[in-house]
């Protein structure tokens, strides 16, 4: 017994002592592998800093001297010393313009670049003064309890390891802004715990993979700004934030997409290629609080159902082609803050890089909307409780402007310009104590403004060219709120709305005035009343004298008025309590005198446009002192004296004009002292004289006008070697001697009007009268300097010659007389056609050399006689006016009462003056008046395109004059597509709107006129859409035109050309109604029959490639589907080369290749081989029609 339980204490002494042992083991294994993975973690780490480049010392501090990596920058660890996150945010600048080689952004908390990208992401993007270069290893997969992997706006490029999309417990996978590249992987099964994956800004391609949608966790997916293409998946409408922004993503969004969207807070799909319409089931994501749609191709309406979305901030649907109303269902989004109808602002200009593809940057800085809406802003819209910013500029809004605005407390921006609002400005408006920004320029707005509208507290108060009356009142100007600055508005995910305002404030400023000729950091104030009907005298700058300050840069622009009273007036009572001042008051009724004081006045004065009014005196020498003035315009005033010669101490003047002025005395020598000056106008005067050789030194000058004066002497030699001079003109003086050789500045036309220049003395025209500056009278001499010199040096006059001369001044003055006498009883005839009692008056935007007044231009064409008209159109008839021998030019009669009123065609023929391109016919000038319209344009020999298809039967025609009339119009429309703002749409592209010149040089005529039709013809009718024919499909539903309905009648102007068919041919009839030029190309190409699409001759000519692909180029530009048809901007690249064009797909039966997305995409070049890539679709709803 003793012995057994012995044995068995032994025994379990034994057990105990094994347990004991075995735990003891294990806790001392325990340790062990802490501690191995301590230093594992930490091996690691030093691993990776050996393999990137750190030039700022990021991690320097990462060493083995430090004992504890969880100490070290940027490291995070647990409670067992196991790195849980690794978070390091660069500064980086990759991939914009302001690295200059390739990248956009800037990490910086005051990067405005990013106002409009990234907000429901991170607060900012300010990080470390450094950057970490180089590749990502693999290795970062070894730390296992990784839980955030966070390496913004550094310099890591090349692929994702594969090990790093299986680490299971990481939860932020954040690269942003770095250069990597690659596609997304196949397979996310590995990532279970995945909750942020933000890649946005890199190199990555390809599609979005479906297995994506097995991240169960996943809240953030941002892909934003690589090139990512294909369509987007439904599922990715159950994420909380998606940013898929500025990729080559396409199709239409997916109908499933709105319906899992319950937590779905921030979309932001701009900058795409998205077609189709707006889902309506995307008002079922009832928590979406910014919905960012701009920069893309969607089309129809905005659906009402996003009335639903209760807690919408920012809605931005701009730059798309939406059309009809705005719903009123928009009412009812009760937080809405910012409502973006239409943007002519581009909103990637600074970050056009990330696309990596030069031909879609070149898109997507595109400033231009196709957004045309019906009807005005629904008032439940305009009185939202949250609204900050409306803003839609160019959106064919009209109606009145809402009276009531009694809740908008909280409006602080407001963009309406460039519509079709009628009626008074409310006086509502006084309400809104925090509106700092409002547009309405370009409307139909009249009646007078209310003192109560607190424009003093307003950056930014625009109601130019509209109709409004009165005088500029002295507006009230109580306290006025500090002007944020533009980085004062935080861009974090918490207010998305004032990440926008920032962004739009920044970019309205930016297209200032002040920009151009000031300093970033300036709190720019821009008040425009110009281009109205404004009286009066003004009673006080409208600018509160809290804005008042250094760092105030003030525009106030009232020019083309009607404003009286003395010069300067009020203007300069405040200017030196300002860093800098532009004043515009030119085109109004201003008198007096230019104060003796006038530089000490205003010091900060930059820009001084006061011509076209009618003050006096002469130029006081102070006027030198205005040190930081960079524009004087004083031209067409009545200004008499001498030019000072202080002017020379303005330093940095760069455009001085006093041309139509009676300036008297000689050009001042020392004007050659001002190396800055780029434009010297003076003529028009009385200036006599030699012209100094002194201004040989302006090396930047670029026009030089002297014409009309009485100018003596030789011209400088030295101006031939003024390498940037190219406008000069000194023609009606009385220079002599030899022309400077220059090749192309020294011409016969500049010198119009010296008789004694040589070689230039076939004729000249009599200098203007001193009595009327700028006139030259219509008297011609015809006498040649030989002959002149020949009758001087007989040595005087014989007695037979003295009676001789003396009879015939007797006759002449008889006959002068007689003329005076009818004249005069012509004038007091009411019957007369060619004067009436009012003042008739030719507005000149081209000077040609030659005068253009309302009578020589009527005499020209013999009272408009039908033997001088050379065309009839729907705006009225055009006649051949021969002004002066050689000078011909090409007088289009507008038929009296089409048009709108006088004050808004003159307001419309104003903008169109401004317009210059190489292919536009120019507009030289006008006349309107309740009686008589009519524009002068410049005459083309060539007759019009459609004469010229008309005569091909007769006489064989190059390719390559076909290719270049192809080219020109292109590059026309493109210009008042995509580079005038606000971009002209033509409306009525035909062969007879394109004019040729003798080198088959084509221009486009006719261009802006449909605007100027009256209320009466704006809709259904020919006059304004185009011609039948010509006219795209989508007017016969919608009685509208965007550019694209341009794009479609340069379609059929470009089938035309290549066939010997009209657009509406009588021998189409046998194929049945509606059948035209475009249903038979597209006939011929699908039966492979494209040869006997061609006029006869050219196929023959060949070559046969270029002809077909401009075929397959005119076809694309007349496809019904408004989304697919291109833009001039997006279907060309108009440059010195060829026209580029990828946009066909394999409904048209034509040859195609097929892009690595599964996509079709075809070549396209005209005149070339050469190819470019600009869009890859699905081409799903593409088709050419039986």
């Amino acid at each position: 017994m003793g012995s057994s339980y012995f044995l068995s204490s032994v025994i379990k002494w034994q057990s105990f002592t094994k347990l004991k042992l075995f735990s003891l083991f294990c806790v001392f294994s325990l340790s062990l592998n802490g501690v191995a993975s301590f230093d594992s973690d930490k091996s690691v780490l030093l691993q990776f800093k050996n393999s990137v480049s750190d030039p700022s010392g990021l991690i320097s501090g990462w060493n083995l001297i430090s004992t504890n990596h969880c100490h070290w920058n940027g490291v995070s660890c647990d409670a067992n010393s196991r790195v849980v996150s690794l978070n390091i945010t660069g500064n980086g600048n990759y991939r914009g313009k302001k690295s200059g080689g390739g990248g956009a952004i800037l990490c910086s908390g005051d990067s405005i670049e990013l106002s409009l990208y990234g907000f429901g992401i991170r607060r900012d993007c300010k990080g470390s003064n450094g950057i970490l270069m180089g590749k990502l290893v693999p290795l970062i997969a070894r730390l296992s309890e990784l839980r955030v992997l966070s390496l913004p706006f550094n310099g890591f490029l090349g692929l994702i390891p594969s090990e790093i999309w299986g680490m299971e417990k990481l939860e932020v996978l954040d690269l942003e802004g770095n250069l990597v590249s690659g596609s997304l992987p196949v397979s996310f099964s590995g990532l279970k715990n995945l909750r942020v994956l933000n890649l946005g800004f890199n190199r990555i391609e390809g599609e979005i993979p479906d297995s994506l949608s097995r991240c169960d966790g996943l809240e953030i997916f941002n892909i934003a700004g690589n090139r990512i293409n294909g369509t987007i998946p439904g599922f990715a409408g159950r994420f909380k934030g998606v940013y898929l922004s500025l990729n080559q993503l396409g199709g239409s969004l997916p109908e499933d997409f709105g319906y899992n969207c319950e937590k779905l807070e921030h979309l932001d799909l701009s900058g795409n290629f998205l077609v189709g319409g707006i889902p309506s089931n995307l008002g079922n994501c009832g928590n979406l609080r910014t919905l960012l749609l701009y920069s893309n191709m969607f089309e129809e309406i905005i659906p009402r159902e996003l009335g639903k979305l209760g807690k919408l901030e920012v809605l931005d649907v701009s730059r798309n082609s939406l059309s009809g109303s705005v719903p009123p269902e928009l009412g009812n989004c009760s937080a809405l803050s910012v409502l973006v109808l239409s943007n002519m602002f581009d909103p990637y200009q600074d970050v056009n890089g990330t696309r990596g593809n030069g031909l879609l940057d070149h898109l997507s800085s595109v400033n231009e909307d196709f957004n045309f809406f019906q009807g005005g802003i629904p008032a439940d819209v305009m009185t939202l409780p949250k609204l900050r910013m409306l803003w839609a500029p160019s959106a064919t809004l009209d109606g009145m402007l809402l009276s009531n605005w009694d809740s908008c407390d909280s409006l602080e921006m407001i963009n309406l310009s460039h519509n079709f609002f009628k009626g008074e400005i409310p006086h509502g408006f006084s309400r809104c104590n925090k509106l700092r920004y409002l547009d309405l320029s370009s409307n139909g707005l009249y009646g007078e403004l209310h003192e109560e509208f607190r424009v003093p507290c307003m950056t930014v108060f625009d109601v130019s060219g509209n109709a409004l009356s009165g005088s500029i009142p002295s507006f009230y100007s109580s306290s006025c709120p500090p002007v944020p600055s533009t980085i004062e508005y935080p861009l974090n995910v918490y207010d998305p709305s004032s990440a926008y305002i920032s962004f739009f404030a920044y970019k309205a400023k930016a297209g200032s005035p002040t920009m151009s000729l000031g300093r970033n950091g300036e709190i720019s104030v821009f008040h425009n009343f110009g281009d109205n009907n404004f009286t009066g005298t003004l009673q006080s700058l409208p600018i509160s004298p809290v804005r008042l300050g250094k760092q105030t840069a003030y525009t106030f622009l009232a020019g083309d008025n009607k404003l009286s009273g003395p010069f300067p007036g009020i203007l300069f009572e405040n200017c030196d309590g300002l860093n800098m001042m532009i004043v515009n008051v030119s085109n109004n009724r201003m008198s007096g005198q230019i104060p003796a004081n006038m530089g000490p006045m205003c010091r900060s004065l930059k820009l001084l446009d006061a011509s076209k009014n009618q003050i006096a005196g002469t130029i006081p020498p102070s006027v030198g002192e205005l040190v930081s003035l960079v524009y004087l315009d004083m031209s067409w005033n009545l200004l008499q004296g001498r030019i000072p010669s202080s002017l020379s101490q303005l330093s940095g003047l760069k455009y001085l004009s006093l041309t139509g002025n009676r300036i008297v005395g000689s050009i001042p020598s020392s004007i050659g002292k001002l190396q800055t000056l780029e434009v010297l106008d003076l003529s028009s005067n009385l200036l006599s004289g030699e012209i100094p050789n002194d201004l040989v030194r302006l090396r930047n000058l670029t026009a030089l006008l002297l014409n009309n004066n009485k100018l003596s002497g030789q011209i400088p030699s030295g101006l031939a070697n003024v390498t940037l001079l190219s406008i000069f003109n000194v023609s009606f003086n009385n220079l002599s001697g030899p022309l400077p050789s220059s090749n192309n500045l020294m011409k016969c036309s500049s010198v119009l009007g010296n008789p004694y220049l040589h070689p230039c003395h076939v004729f000249s025209l009599a200098s203007p009268s001193p009595d009327s500056p700028g006139r030259a009278s219509e008297a011609q001499s015809y006498t040649s300097p030989s002959g002149q010199s020949q009758k001087n040096g007989s040595g005087g006059f014989t007695s037979i010659e003295i009676a001789s001369i003396a009879s015939a001044s007797a006759i002449f003055s008889v006959l002068l007389a007689l003329i005076f006498l009818f004249i005069y009883t012509r004038k007091l005839s009411p019957k007369s056609k060619i004067m009436g009692s009012a003042r008739k008056e030719v507005t000149i935007f081209t000077d040609i050399g030659v005068p253009l007044t309302f009578e020589n231009v009527v005499r020209a064409t013999g009272s408009f006689n039908a033997s001088n008209c050379i065309g009839n159109g729907g705006f009225g008839s055009t006649y051949k006016a021969e002004i002066s021998p050689g000078v011909l030019v090409a007088i289009k009669k507008l038929a009296v009462g089409r048009f709108q009123g006088i004050q808004q065609f003159h307001a419309e023929i104003k903008t169109l003056g401004r317009l210059h391109h190489p292919n536009l016919v120019t507009l030289i000038g006008y006349h309107a008046s309740e009686t008589e319209m009519f524009l002068i344009y410049n005459y083309l020999p060539g007759g019009n395109l459609e004469k010229f298809i008309q005569e091909r039967s007769t006489r064989a025609v190059d390719w390559r004059i076909l290719h270049k009339i192809a080219l020109d119009i292109a590059r026309a429309l493109a210009y008042l597509h995509d580079q005038c703002v606000p971009r002209v749409l033509h409306r009525d592209v035909k062969p007879s709107n394109i004019l040729l010149d003798d080198d088959f040089n084509a221009y486009l005529s006719d261009f802006g006129l449909a605007r100027l039709l009256g209320t009466s013809e704006t809709h259904a009718t020919t006059g304004v859409a185009g011609t039948f024919g010509y006219v795209a499909p989508e007017y016969a539903m919608t009685c509208r035109v965007s550019d694209k309905a341009d794009v479609y009648s340069y379609g059929v102007v470009l089938l035309e050309l290549l066939s010997d068919k009209k657009a509406l041919d009588p021998s189409f009839s046998s194929y049945g109604n509606g059948f035209n030029i475009v249903a038979w190309a597209c006939m011929l190409l699908r039966q492979g029959r494209a040869k006997e699409f061609f006029t006869a001759g050219l196929w023959d000519a060949g070559p046969h490639d270029d002809l077909v692909e401009v075929l397959h180029m005119a076809v694309v530009c007349t496809v019904d589907s408004l989304s697919t048809r291109p833009t001039m901007k997006q279907g060309f690249v108009v440059g010195k080369g060829p026209l580029y064009l990828c946009f066909l797909g394999p409904h048209y039966g034509l040859p195609v290749g097929h892009a690595f997305d599964g996509s079709f995409f075809l070549f396209i070049s005209l005149g070339s081989r050469a190819t470019a890539t600009i869009m890859r679709t699905n081409f799903t709803s593409f088709s050419c029609k039986q």
